[in-house]
C-alpha cells in the first residue's frame, strides 16, 4: 500500500516542543528529542535538565560552537544559557526521582495500547542499557515519546503489548510519530491530530490497537 510521506524529525521536534508549559522544568532525551529545544520561541521560559548534572542549558551546539566540557548524558554538545548550573548525578536523579521533572521527551522503540514503553534494548540484539529513562518515566509528572511509527519494514511499533524489555509501565501520556498525534487515555488510544494528506484508515493500518478518533480530529500543526 503507497500512503503519502510522512513528516520529518524536526518537524516531529517542533510538534512535540508545542508540549512544553511555560516555567516548566524538562528533560529531554538523546537524538529525535533534543532537536525540541531549537523550536522554543525565545521568550519561552523553559529550563532544560539533562542527567549528567547541568540545569539551564539551550539547544544542542552546532559543529562551529562545540565546548567539549560541556555535554549532556547522551554526549550531545549543548550551548550555555545565563544562570547555567552544574551539579553531580545524585544531586540530578534527585531531582528527577523526587518528581522535580514536569515533563520528559523520550525516543520509543515500542509504546502499548496502555501507555507501556520500550526505549532501550530491540531483543534480537540482545544488548543495551537502560540508564537514566527508567527513573524519567517514573518521576516525571509527564512523559511525551517522540518516533516514527513504524519500523523500517513497516512493522507496528504501537502494539497491543510491547515485546521489548520494558522501560516503564503504564507511563506514557502523549506519542508524537511522523504520521500522527495519540494521546494515551483511559478508554485506549485517542487519534487526536494526522499528518497533512493522511486519514484515519491510513493511519489505522500502521497501528496494531484500535484507535479511537477524536470528536476534534485535526491536521497535524508542525513547520514545512
Amino acid at each position: 500500500m503507497k500512503y503519502p510521506p510522512k513528516l520529518s524529525k524536526d518537524q516531529i521536534a517542533y510538534r512535540a516542543s508545542q508540549e512544553l508549559p511555560e516555567n516548566s522544568y524538562v528533560n529531554l532525551g538523546i537524538g529525535l528529542p533534543s532537536l525540541c529545544a531549537k523550536y522554543l520561541e525565545t521568550n519561552r521560559n523553559i529550563t532544560f535538565h539533562a542527567e549528567n548534572g547541568i540545569l539551564g542549558f539551550n539547544e544542542i551546539s552546532d559543529k562551529n560552537n562545540q565546548d567539549e566540557n560541556l555535554i549532556d548524558a547522551g554526549g550531545q554538545f549543548l550551548s550555555p544559557n545565563k544562570g547555567i548550573s552544574f551539579f553531580d548525578s545524585a544531586e540530578s536523579f534527585s531531582m528527577i526521582r523526587g518528581g522535580h521533572i514536569d515533563v520528559t521527551v523520550l525516543g520509543g522503540l515500542q509504546v502499548s495500547k496502555n501507555g507501556d514503553l520500550s526505549n532501550w534494548m530491540i531483543k534480537s540484539r540482545g544488548i543495551g542499557s537502560i540508564g537514566g529513562a527508567m527513573d524519567l518515566v517514573s518521576g516525571a509528572k509527564n512523559v511525551i515519546v517522540t518516533m516514527e511509527h513504524v519500523t523500517k519494514n513497516n512493522d507496528y511499533k504501537i502494539l497491543n503489548k510491547c515485546d521489548f524489555p520494558l522501560t516503564g509501565i503504564k507511563c506514557v501520556k502523549k506519542i508524537i510519530t511522523d504520521i500522527a498525534v495519540i494521546e494515551v487515555v483511559d478508554e485506549g488510544l485517542l487519534l487526536t491530530e494526522i499528518a497533512k494528506n493522511w486519514n484515519y484508515e491510513d493511519v489505522q493500518s500502521l497501528t496494531e490497537p484500535k484507535l479511537i478518533p477524536s470528536d476534534y480530529l485535526k491536521e497535524y500543526c508542525t513547520i514545512n
